[in-house]
């Protein structure tokens, strides 16, 4: 942070920084809330063979994703920064990519042709394009400012995006997409949808759009130049600590939350018949995290992000835990205990990019080198992991339990739906509280010592 012409860090910086993430989370919240539900109940594919190809797009991702690391911190540093140009570049494509999915002019089409037109464009958006666009966006919140305050703050107003995307997505959308067939069943409407996946894409486009002129990167990097070591990025996972740490985070973390957000698409409408209650549950959730974010940087400096991340995902575990046992058809008091538990997820997303911004510095320190990009694209792809587990155990439990469009409504069905909506997340939670105490290693002094430590070494320079 040398050029001292440079405007000082203030608004415009974590405005433009959740705008960016609103761009990414306008598709990706769609996927995981719709596609599942799109192909099952529109295009008649079962949900075994869209969650097996979404756990097989993240054997892709494993390439695409440090690819695009390595590509990241091998470019050079622009007028506009070493980050923000990519943003530019892949706003258009991912923003097509996406909307290419919810192809409901598709639907009478043959079954082969279907399952390859699903493939491919979910490949093409979500290992391609999305992966071109969220790795040197996640990347740049390190250039925007080397202050972990400041960087807390950016990770708040990043998850604030993220929660003004949920009311659009889970809010206000059901109530659009919806509709109440000749039996009273509430049933996804095919056009409804890929018209709002339409808007949604321009939408994503103004976001990336706003992002890239707005953004200011501050501390510059030198550019990468040494040949990419692959095995020793293998071997980074497992002697790196800190960045083994987030990954399995990252993984089971994700695998908690997508796997819930795939099943509300089940759960709400199937077995509560209301549809509504997405739109319930989801807006709660958000004024519960917009409320957190009052004061959660203010606890994560006092406490450390790593205590504040525990005590989150102990709420988390312990409201699904609760609510298996209970089994209750009652909606108020599904949504009293699942809010309760929102109050952890909030915390935890309110804190995570800062934790990963910690995990960079952590690298740099121990091993010498900055390596934002690929650091960036290792999390990512543990991300993406999480995303397509979810979906694949989701894909593969609706199967067992019996689900198709013809049994969706049944009894015993619907009471499995139940099981697994609550199961799948109970699990990964405590898992998560298990990773961040063991294998997690970035305390709140550790956290000071790199910081303090990284200002020398460019002091110095």
């Amino acid at each position: 942070m040398e050029n001292k012409n440079v405007k000082p860090f203030g608004f415009q910086d974590k405005f433009s920084y959740m705008m960016g993430n609103v761009g990414c989370d306008l598709m990706f919240f769609l996927s995981s809330m719709y596609l599942l539900k799109f192909y099952t109940d529109v295009m008649g594919v079962s949900a075994a063979m869209v969650g097996s190809m979404m756990m097989i797009a993240r054997f892709v991702d494993a390439f695409t994703d440090v690819t695009m690391g390595q590509i990241v911190d091998r470019a050079p540093t622009k007028a506009k920064g070493k980050f923000a140009p990519f943003i530019r570049l892949v706003a258009g494509p991912v923003a097509l990519a996406s909307f290419l999915m919810y192809a409901s002019w598709f639907k009478d089409m043959n079954m082969t042709f279907k399952v390859i037109w699903m493939f491919a464009t979910y490949i093409l958006w979500g290992s391609i394009f999305y992966t071109g666009i969220n790795i040197p966006y996640g990347s740049m919140a390190s250039a925007i400012t080397d202050s972990p305050k400041e960087r807390a703050e950016l990770s708040k107003w990043r998850t604030l995006g993220t929660q003004f995307v949920i009311i659009f997505v889970n809010v206000i959308l059901p109530s659009l997409v919806y509709y109440t067939n000749d039996q009273g069943q509430s049933v996804l409407s095919d056009t409804r949808l890929t018209i709002a996946a339409g808007c949604f894409s321009v939408a994503a486009f103004v976001a990336f759009m706003v992002c890239y002129h707005m953004t200011t990167e501050r501390v510059k990097f030198e550019t990468k130049t040494e040949k990419f070591d692959l095995v020793g990025l293998l071997k980074s996972l497992v002697t790196n600590k800190s960045l083994l740490g987030i990954v399995l985070l990252s993984l089971v973390s994700l695998l908690g939350q997508m796997s819930y957000s795939n099943m509300q698409s089940y759960i709400y409408p199937n077995y509560f018949n209301n549809p509504g209650l997405i739109s319930t549950t989801s807006l709660l959730t958000v004024v519960i995290t917009l409320v957190c974010s009052l004061f959660v940087v203010q606890i994560s400096d006092k406490f450390g992000r790593k205590n504040v991340a525990i005590f989150a995902a102990v709420i988390q575990a312990a409201s699904f835990i609760v609510l298996y046992f209970l089994h209750t058809d009652n909606a108020l008091i599904w949504t009293i205990i699942y809010e309760i538990g929102a109050i952890g997820m909030g915390i935890f997303s309110l804190i995570t990019w800062a934790m990963l911004a910690d995990v960079i510095d952590d690298t740099e320190v121990t091993t010498g080198e900055r390596a934002d990009g690929t650091v960036y694209s290792v999390y990512s792809f543990a991300r993406k992991c999480g995303q397509g587990f979810s979906s694949g155990i989701a894909g593969a439990m609706l199967t067992m339990v019996g689900y198709t469009t013809a049994t969706a409504f049944d009894p015993e069905v619907v009471n499995k739906i139940y099981d697994v909506t609550c199961l799948v997340p109970a699990a990964s939670y405590v898992v998560l509280v298990l990773v961040i105490i063991f294998l997690y290693p970035l305390s709140k002094k550790r956290v000071e010592s790199n910081t303090a430590e990284l200002r020398r070494r460019r002091a110095a320079k």
